[in-house]
């Protein structure tokens, strides 16, 4: 693979990681790697486990609503 194309696809994968985070989809995958780098002795959530607790996390109780 070129470097051009490496580049393109690496700066690609910024750009949807800053848009999702924008929108406040978690990134299931970002939390698989920094768990695995940081914290090597604990075990992963599976993906619906871990969007279950970031939508808790974000608009559980004690949060406030709009609507």
């Amino acid at each position: 693979m070129s470097r051009w194309l490496r580049e393109v696809r690496r700066l690609w994968r910024l750009a949807v990681r800053t848009a999702r985070a924008a929108v406040g989809v978690p990134d299931y995958a970002a939390y698989v790697e920094h768990l695995r780098a940081r914290h090597p002795e604990r075990v992963p959530m599976d993906r619906d486990a871990f969007h279950r607790e970031r939508m808790a996390a974000r608009y559980g109780a004690g949060r406030s609503r709009c609507c």
